[in-house]
């Protein structure tokens, strides 16, 4: 018999082989390591299918506890203090399974005179013997210098992280985190940011999520969608909060859009040095198995959403099984919709 210290954490007949065992005292960071789990690999092997901005889990854990090592405090906390809900299994011959996953997108200039300030990531990558597929979309504001360096730049800062297999959800907090800071010292003046809403798939069975902003990340199965990602909007009650706990405040302005400090339409950003004391860069974070039932993953910008529901969005993919053509649908039906900023998409497919 198992330990009080420990729990059983399984999905279907209690005679199922696979069950994993977690410790009670496990945070969401070691819980989501031990569901990663797969095999341990050395090296990077990188083969890129690189989309950039034009047209066209995890090492074995023998572990649980905590290493040890403590972050520099500054002020922000990195780890996750929600707990990872749901009860999982994963069997020896669900490890074995894979689906063949592709991917497409599509991206216009809007017709808001500011010329294009969306940038895009759609990129298969090899690292640690697994195979990754790294998916991002950066919506600029107030010039593009951020969303073109968070292109290039944040990625690499996310893998490099020495928590990345073990513990994703800090890696990301942290690398959002660093990374910003750098933009703030040597990217940027007082003006310009960019959302964030990036997303590795781990061996075609896990999704790491992490987003900033109101860039958003859907997942659809069996034509039903999920919303996975959280947008950071001011008239969120709690977004509000975060702002004032900071000292600042929340008003509406031209358009009846509430803004931090007047200025700015997102609570959480990167760059905004002007209103960089109010606002945070932590990103909200989520972990999503895959399964056969999954049909896609979308990313978009705000041009997508202001326009059209998550309901619009899976209704206008289904049928489709082609990423590309999926993307310049959606980015077609928006534009009929009537947006006028940036639109910059992503679609991941899903085949049996």
């Amino acid at each position: 018999m198992e330990g009080s210290d420990f729990v059983r954490v399984k999905r279907g007949k209690s005679g199922d082989s696979g069950i994993i065992k977690i410790k009670r005292t496990s945070t969401p960071d070691d819980v989501a390591s031990v569901l990663l789990k797969e095999r341990e690999g050395h090296g990077a092997d990188r083969e890129v299918d690189s989309t950039r901005k034009r047209d066209g889990d995890d090492v074995e854990n023998k572990d649980y506890d905590d290493d040890g090592d403590e972050d520099e405090d500054d002020g922000e906390d990195v780890d996750d203090p929600e707990e990872d809900g749901g009860d999982v299994e994963v069997s020896d011959a669900e490890k074995q399974q894979q689906r063949r996953v592709s991917h497409g997108f599509h991206l216009v200039e809007g017709k808001m005179k500011h010329g294009m300030e969306d940038y895009l990531v759609a990129e298969k990558r090899k690292m640690d013997g697994h195979d990754l597929g790294l998916y991002a979309i950066f919506d600029g504001h107030s010039g593009r210098k951020v969303a073109e360096y968070l292109q290039s730049h944040l990625f690499d800062n996310i893998l490099s992280e020495p928590d990345f297999w073990r513990k994703p959800v800090t890696a990301f907090k942290k690398s959002y985190k660093s990374t910003n800071n750098h933009i703030l010292e040597n990217v940027v003046g007082a003006r310009g940011g960019s959302t964030a809403v990036t997303a590795i798939l781990i061996d075609q069975k896990y999704l790491v999520v992490a987003n900033v902003g109101d860039s958003r990340a859907v997942l659809i199965r069996k034509g039903k969608v999920k919303q996975i990602t959280v947008d950071h909007e001011p008239q969120k009650e709690e977004e509000k909060e975060v702002v004032e706990s900071k000292g600042g405040f929340v008003i509406k302005m031209l358009g009846n859009v509430p803004r931090v400090d007047g200025q700015l339409a997102m609570t959480r950003a990167f760059g905004d040095a002007k209103v960089k004391d109010h606002i945070t860069v932590e990103p909200s974070v989520t972990i999503e198995k895959m399964d056969k039932d999954t049909d896609c993953i979308i990313l978009a910008s705000d041009g997508l959403w202001k326009v059209m529901s998550n309901e619009e969005v899976a209704e206008c993919v289904r049928g489709i099984e082609d990423g590309k053509k999926a993307a310049e649908e959606l980015i077609t039906e928006a534009l009929v919709k009537g947006s006028r900023d940036d639109i910059s998409c992503v679609v991941v497919m899903f085949h049996s």
